[in-house]
C-alpha cells in the first residue's frame, strides 16, 4: 500500500504530537492494512476525461476535536490545507485502495478521501474492537443493552447463523411461507372475493416498515408487476384519500399489507382504520383482503387473528424497523411485484461474508466506517450528501436517511457519557443534482462529505442507441457523475464511489447489507448503542400529551358550547379550565388547527392575534366522550 497525502496535511496523534510539512507515506510491509494478493482491475480511469483544477476552499469546518472511548483517545486530522492533487499520485491512490467484490460486481472508492496511514494504525485498536462486537452480535449476544435484544438481522439472509435452532426454523419457515403466498396470489389460487385476482398492492406503515419496500419496489420491480405497489407511509389526511382514490375501483382487487411490529403504531392504525371505512363504504369486506406483518401476539396479529385476515407474518423482536428489509417486512411486497428475494438475500448474505474479514483493504464496510470517522473526526461534524447517478436508486438517500441517523443520532454513549453523536445524511439524484445544491457543494459552505452511487449498465444488452456519433444518453450521466466527482475534489471536497454494474435484486440486496454493516462498525468505533431510539420514542409521548390535551380542550369548549347562550372563551379560558395554564401556546395550536378544520368557530378575534380570540364549538355534542 502506499498512500500519499499532500505535504501541508497535518495529522493529530493525541496531546502534544502533530506531523507536518511531511508527504506521508508507508509501505506495504509497514501496514497492517496491506493486502498484496488484491491486485483490481476497474473499468475507467481514476479521474476520468475531465480534470478539473481550482484553488482550495477558501472555508473548511472547524477542526473536529477528540473524543474518549474506553480512554483511548484518537483524534483525526484538520483538513485544512488540502488533499493530495498530483494526477499521478491520485492513480497510484486509487489502484491502492479499490475494493472490488468480483461475484456481486461492486467496487468502492475511498481514494478521494484523505485519510492517512498514520491514522489508519492509530484506528487499528478500535477497528479490531468493532470486528469482535460484530462477530458478538452474530452470535446472539446483547447488542441492545438498553431493551436488552439480541440484534439479528444478519441471520435473515443466513439463517444458520442464528444461535438456536427455533429462530433457524422460523427464519427459514417464514422465507418458505413468504415465498408460497406470492406465488399463489400472483397466480390467482388467492384472489380477492369479487375478482379473478390480485391486482394492487396497498402497504400501510412507516418508517423502518415503509422505506425499505418504498426504495425496493422503486429500485427493482419490473415496468408491468403482477401486482403493482402503493403506500400509505403517513397519517396525512390527504395523503392517504390521494393514495385511496389512485385505486379508484381496483379497490375491490387490492391487498391490502399492513406493517407494525407492536400494532400500535398511530401512524399505521389510523391508516389502517381509513382504510377499513374506504372498504366499508365500497361495500367491501377487508378482512378477504387484508395481510398482517407483526410480532406474535401484537394488538395487530390478534386483530388479524381474530377477524380472519387472509394472512400473518411474523416480526422478530431481535429484527429493528430501519433493518427489517430482509424480513417479510420487505420480502413480502418484492416477491408480490415478482422481485426475486432470493437473489436480494443472496447479495445480503455475499456482502455480509466479505464484512467479517478483519482485513480492513478488503472489508467494504469498515472502509466506509473509517472514511465516515475520517472526515467528521468521529463527531458528525460533516454531512454525508449521497447522490446515486441512476433513477431506480432515487429513494436509497431516503432508506439510509433512517438506517443512519436513527442508529447514530444518539445523545449518550454505551458508558452513559453525553455525547450527542450522529452523522446527517441527505441527497438527490444525478444528474439532478447539477441543478440544485452542486452549487453549494462546491462553493460554498465545506460541511459535508459525498457518496457518489454509480451503476455501470446503463440498459440492457442491444437497448442502447447514440445520441451523437459516440456518445448516449448513459455516457453523458457517467460524464456528469466524474466531472462533479472531479469538480468537488479539486475544491477540497471530498467524496465515496460505490459502484455496481448494474441494478438488480443481489445488488440491492449487497447495498443494504453493505450499509447496515458499515453502521453497526462506526457506532462501534464511536461506543454508541445502534439498534435502539429513544428520541423516536420520546417524540411518540409527546405527542401522546398533544392529543390528551386536546381532549380536555374539547371537554371545556363542549361544556362552553351546551350553555344558554353560548360561552365563547379566551385561550387564557380554556387554559384555566384545563388546568394547564403552562400549555396556552399549545392550547391556541389546538385552537388553530381545529378552526382551520371546521371543528371549532373563532367567535371573535383571528388567529393570527391570539390574545384577541373567543372560540367555541359549532355545536354542543351532549354525551359527547373527550376524556
Amino acid at each position: 500500500m502506499a498512500s500519499s497525502i499532500s505535504a501541508g496535511l497535518s495529522l493529530k496523534l493525541g496531546p502534544q504530537r502533530r506531523l507536518a510539512g511531511k508527504v506521508l507515506h508507508s509501505s506495504s510491509s509497514q501496514s497492517p492494512f496491506h493486502n498484496p494478493s488484491l491486485v483490481s482491475s476497474y473499468p475507467f480511469s481514476a479521474t476520468g476525461a475531465i480534470h478539473f483544477r481550482g484553488q482550495r476552499a477558501a472555508r473548511d469546518a472547524p477542526p473536529p476535536t477528540a473524543i474518549s472511548n474506553s480512554g483511548n483517545d484518537v483524534a483525526v486530522a484538520s483538513k485544512a490545507v488540502g488533499l493530495e492533487k498530483d494526477p499521478r499520485e491520485l492513480w497510484k491512490r486509487y489502484v491502492d485502495w479499490l475494493y472490488q467484490h468480483k461475484e456481486l460486481g461492486l467496487y468502492l472508492d475511498v481514494s478521494r478521501v484523505g485519510f492517512t496511514d498514520e491514522f489508519l494504525q492509530e484506528m487499528e485498536p478500535r477497528l479490531q474492537k468493532a470486528f469482535k462486537d460484530m462477530e458478538e452480535l452474530e452470535k446472539g449476544a446483547i447488542a441492545n443493552p438498553d431493551e436488552s435484544r439480541m440484534v439479528g438481522h444478519y441471520w435473515l439472509r443466513n439463517p444458520k447463523l442464528a444461535p438456536k435452532a427455533v429462530l433457524t426454523q422460523q427464519i427459514e419457515t417464514t422465507l418458505d411461507k413468504i415465498s408460497e403466498f406470492a406465488t399463489h396470489v400472483i397466480s390467482g389460487k388467492i384472489r380477492p372475493p369479487l375478482k379473478d385476482r390480485f391486482t394492487q398492492i396497498l402497504s400501510i406503515g412507516i418508517g423502518g416498515s415503509a422505506l425499505g419496500p418504498q426504495f425496493v419496489a422503486e429500485a427493482l420491480a419490473p415496468d408491468n408487476p403482477p401486482l403493482k405497489i402503493r403506500f400509505i407511509d403517513n397519517t396525512d389526511p390527504a395523503g392517504i384519500d390521494h393514495q385511496i382514490a389512485q385505486l379508484g375501483n381496483e379497490l375491490a382487487s387490492t391487498l391490502v399489507i399492513v406493517v407494525s411490529k407492536s400494532g400500535g403504531t398511530p401512524e399505521t392504525r389510523n391508516g389502517l382504520l381509513e382504510v377499513q371505512k374506504a372498504f366499508r363504504e365500497a361495500g367491501l369486506e377487508f378482512s378477504k383482503q387484508g395481510v398482517a406483518i407483526t410480532q406474535d401476539n401484537s394488538l395487530l396479529d390478534n386483530t388479524a387473528r381474530i377477524e380472519g385476515w387472509i394472512a400473518r407474518f411474523p416480526m422478530f423482536d431481535w429484527v429493528g424497523g430501519r433493518t427489517s428489509e430482509m424480513s417479510a417486512v420487505g420480502l413480502l411486497a418484492a416477491a408480490l411485484q415478482g422481485i426475486n428475494i432470493k437473489e436480494m438475500l443472496a447479495g445480503a448474505a455475499l456482502m455480509d461474508e466479505a464484512n467479517r474479514t478483519k482485513i480492513v483493504k478488503n472489508n467494504p464496510a469498515a472502509l466506509l466506517a473509517l472514511c465516515w470517522y475520517w472526515a467528521t473526526g468521529g463527531v458528525g461534524s460533516k454531512d454525508m450528501v449521497v447522490l446515486p447517478y441512476k433513477d431506480s436508486l432515487l429513494l436509497f438517500s431516503r432508506y439510509l436517511q433512517q438506517l443512519v441517523m436513527e442508529s447514530l443520532g444518539k445523545e449518550f454513549d454505551l458508558d452513559g457519557n453525553r455525547v450527542n453523536q450522529g452523522l446527517t445524511v441527505y441527497g438527490n439524484k444525478g444528474s439532478t443534482d447539477q441543478h440544485a445544491y452542486i452549487q453549494q457543494l462546491r462553493d460554498g459552505v465545506h460541511n459535508f462529505f459525498a457518496t457518489f452511487i454509480e451503476v455501470l449498465r446503463d440498459r440492457p444488452p442491444g437497448h442502447d442507441w447514440e445520441l451523437e456519433p459516440g456518445v448516449t444518453s448513459g455516457d453523458y450521466l457517467f460524464g456528469f457523475l466524474q466531472g462533479t466527482r472531479s469538480a468537488l475534489y479539486a475544491n477540497d471536497r471530498e467524496s465515496i464511489t460505490v459502484t455496481v454494474e448494474e441494478v438488480t435484486p443481489k445488488s440491492v440486496g449487497a447495498l443494504v447489507a453493505l450499509y447496515e454493516r458499515a453502521v453497526g462498525i462506526y457506532a462501534s468505533l464511536v461506543n454508541i448503542n445502534a439498534y435502539h431510539q429513544p428520541g423516536v420514542e420520546a417524540g411518540k409521548k409527546a405527542a401522546i400529551e398533544v392529543l390528551a390535551l386536546q381532549k380536555r380542550v374539547l371537554a371545556v369548549l363542549n361544556e362552553a358550547s351546551c350553555k344558554d347562550p353560548v360561552e365563547p372563551l379566551t385561550l387564557e379560558e380554556i387554559a384555566d379550565r384545563c388546568h394547564s395554564p403552562n400549555d396556552i401556546e399549545m392550547i391556541y395550536k389546538i385552537i388553530a388547527h381545529m378552526a382551520a378544520n371546521d371543528r371549532a368557530l373563532i367567535a371573535e378575534g383571528s388567529c393570527g392575534s391570539p390574545r384577541s380570540v373567543k372560540v367555541y364549538l359549532g355545536e354542543c355534542n351532549v354525551g359527547e366522550m373527550y376524556d
